[in-house]
């Protein structure tokens, strides 16, 4: 028996993900999009749109699938640096395990190639470092109000670091051949955070 239509969707989604994650929005056609999913031209324009609505529906899947079951320990309450540590070397061997030098970060290749003029785009990275920030305050406040109380200002400022760093982090991933070096700016990332809650307190 056929597949119900929510499993082809589902399917399509994550095989358009791969490949706007490997090659980019722009670089990737819609014959390539085809060719991956195994859907129509028509097939694909029905159930998204057009390409630009299947790439939002493959962002959503991106997160779901690889920004989530990283970053959610983070997110949760009563996380601290170690859920912060753990979330980086996470995606740290999950790019080691998929191939380095590799993708980096849909979202992060989204924010250079797409550019400010895109509103759709933009609003796309937008919430995703929204939503990187929320969780990196949540992780370094809990670590502040473990000894003394939270400064926001101080909190705002470090998560701001920690998410534009991140940024960087993964793409430098797209040039470096193996994790080690990776593994490195992540510890010195998390040293100078930690340094930073020690002298503040």
């Amino acid at each position: 028996m056929p597949r119900p239509k929510s499993y082809q969707r589902n399917d399509a989604t994550l095989q358009a993900m791969e490949l706007f994650w490997s090659h980019g929005y722009y670089a990737t056609s819609i014959d390539d999009l085809v060719r991956a999913t195994g859907v129509s031209r028509h097939g694909l324009y029905a159930e998204f749109g057009d390409k630009r609505g299947l790439f939002v529906a493959a962002a959503e899947a991106y997160r779901e699938a690889i920004v989530s079951p990283a970053f959610s320990p983070v997110e949760a309450p009563g996380a601290g640096l170690a859920q912060v540590r753990a979330y980086f070397e996470t995606q740290i061997n999950l790019a080691a395990a998929r191939g380095l030098p590799g993708p980096g970060c849909l979202m992060a290749n989204t924010m250079t190639e797409s550019g400010p003029h895109d509103t759709v785009f933009r609003d796309l990275v937008q919430r995703h470092l929204d939503r990187l920030t929320a969780g990196f305050g949540n992780a370094v406040g809990n670590e502040l109000r473990a000894k003394a109380p939270a400064r926001p200002s101080l909190v705002a400022r470090l998560a701001s670091f920690l998410t534009v760093s991140t940024q960087g982090l993964w793409s430098v991933s797209r040039i470096t051949p193996e994790p080690r070096p990776l593994r490195t700016y992540a510890a010195q990332l998390l040293f100078a955070v930690e340094e930073r809650i020690q002298h503040d307190r």
